[in-house]
């Protein structure tokens, strides 16, 4: 099978589509074609090259949704027991378990320790992931489930990536009923986490961004209290604001979804003593942040840090989706469409900052 994708292989340079041959499908294997894939903030790491990659020619880009285009002979259901056949559109992980490694076998498998170690060897191409591009190619072992046709593809790509993230890692730092919640960032991953806190039964909910646009859409997806980086300009100004929308204690929960490990001693010190920090955006190895131990330690603040989710997430983020549809401007999130051909366009515009989700359709 032959298929157009985006290839990447230098920082920041330009990515050419090229022809690939993409695998015979293996007997539990599923071939799907992509019909959106979207530009996460990890992809924009990989792009700028803040998480390098081994020398090649890559594809990358995770964060998608597509259709059957061929199933294995093995295969008669979605990984729910649904039948599934071609044509249908799905959504799936686009990250498997090695099933051996203590991580996997203590049950803890978003926390594989082979997942993301080597990519997947097509030809002369390494599958980094693989979105944008023609087909995608669900090797043996992979999860996949049928998408309700109430939703549509514009809000449904985000799900197997942002949304699942949000709602699991919201679960892992234990939200509950009546929280406050501080959310530093208003891009993709913010405005779901929003929304999911809100859903999970957060009283009340502060984002934090400099793009007044961003920061609407998350008015619009439930946030109670805007903070914009241009008008709070100081660290002090920031906390002394949370702490003062929040009776004085400080926040219990605090989601870091900027991407930049500089914010997060700031949201630190927006947690009330015995609050929970969670730690999603950033993923650059190369970037510290410098923590005050004993803010930590006499505070008896809990970090947790997750870079993806298990399974089961994937349908509950789906009947999120489904209870919320009218509740919530979905289809607003994707705010630039782009084809394949116009990738290098796509990532300048997202790179500047001010597009919540770029999307590439095939």
């Amino acid at each position: 099978m032959l298929g157009k994708a985006a290839i990447f292989n230098t920082p920041r340079g330009r990515m050419d589509i090229r022809d690939v041959a993409f695998p015979p499908v293996e007997p539990d294997g599923i071939l799907v074609r992509i019909t959106r894939a979207n530009i996460c903030g990890s992809d924009l790491h990989i792009w700028r090259g803040d998480t390098p990659l081994r020398p090649g020619d890559h594809i990358i880009g995770h964060e998608m949704i597509g259709r059957v285009a061929e199933v294995g002979r093995n295969i008669r259901t979605d990984s729910q027991g649904q039948p599934l056949a071609v044509g249908d559109r799905v959504t799936f992980l686009y990250f498997y378990f090695c099933g051996r490694c203590y991580a996997c076998l203590e049950g803890y498998r978003s926390a594989c320790v082979n997942m993301m170690r080597q990519p997947y060897q097509m030809n002369d191409v390494l599958i980094s992931m693989g979105a944008f591009a023609e087909y995608y190619y669900l090797r043996p072992g992979h999860y996949v489930f049928k998408v309700p046709e109430d939703l549509s593809d514009e809000m449904v790509a985000p799900v197997n990536c942002a949304l699942a993230q949000v709602t699991y890692g919201l679960q892992r730092i234990g939200l509950h009923l009546g929280q406050s919640v501080v959310i530093q960032g208003a891009g993709g991953l913010g405005i779901y986490a929003t929304a999911v806190a809100r859903d999970m039964g957060a009283a009340k909910i502060i984002v934090i961004d400099r793009f007044e646009p961003r920061l609407q859409m998350a008015s619009a997806f439930g946030a109670d209290h805007l903070i914009n980086l241009e008008t709070s300009a100081t660290e002090e100004s920031r906390v002394r604001l949370v702490r003062e929308l929040t009776n004085g204690w400080g926040a219990d929960v605090c989601v870091e979804v900027v991407g930049s490990p500089s914010v997060i001693p700031e949201g630190v010190r927006m947690l009330k003593n015995g609050g929970h920090y969670l730690i999603m955006g950033s993923i650059n190895p190369k970037q510290t942040a410098a923590l005050e131990a004993g803010r930590l330690v006499f505070g008896r603040i809990t970090l947790v840090a997750l870079a993806t989710y298990e399974p089961w997430v994937i349908p509950q983020a789906l009947d999120f989706m489904r209870r919320n549809r009218q509740r919530y401007p979905f289809q607003k999130l994707i705010s630039h469409t782009f084809p394949l051909t116009e990738i290098n366009e796509a990532f300048q515009q997202a790179d500047a900052g001010a597009v919540i989700r770029a999307s590439l359709v095939p």
